[in-house]
């Protein structure tokens, strides 16, 4: 369809043009998701037929023990992983350092 040929039509031409267009979009858009998700499930099957599901547990992480104290609060500790704790934080400022705060393993 050339812009001259839509330049020619009226409004309601126009109208019922996108309306079908519209509606064949939206059917093709439906088979498609079904023709994906067909796909989706044969890839999902195991290699003997059955239905295989994604895991959705977290795998085990070993426990990582504190080797950090607060020696104000004793309960609040820190095993040196992600961002620092705000006492610890505010004790550095203080010019400690942060062995000062380390958790001796061997008592």
């Amino acid at each position: 369809m050339t812009r001259s040929t839509l330049n020619a039509m009226s409004l309601d031409e126009l109208w019922a043009l996108h309306e079908g267009i519209a509606s064949d979009l939206a059917a093709r858009l439906i088979a498609e998701k079904n023709a994906l998700e067909l796909r989706l499930k044969q890839l999902n099957r195991g290699s003997h037929g059955e239905q295989t599901e994604p895991s959705t547990q977290r795998r085990p992480y070993p426990k990582v023990f504190p080797k950090f104290r607060n020696p104000d609060h004793p309960s609040e500790t820190w095993a040196g992983r992600g961002k620092r704790p705000r006492w610890l934080t505010a004790q550095l400022k203080t010019g400690k350092r942060i062995d000062d705060f380390r958790i001796d393993r061997a008592a």
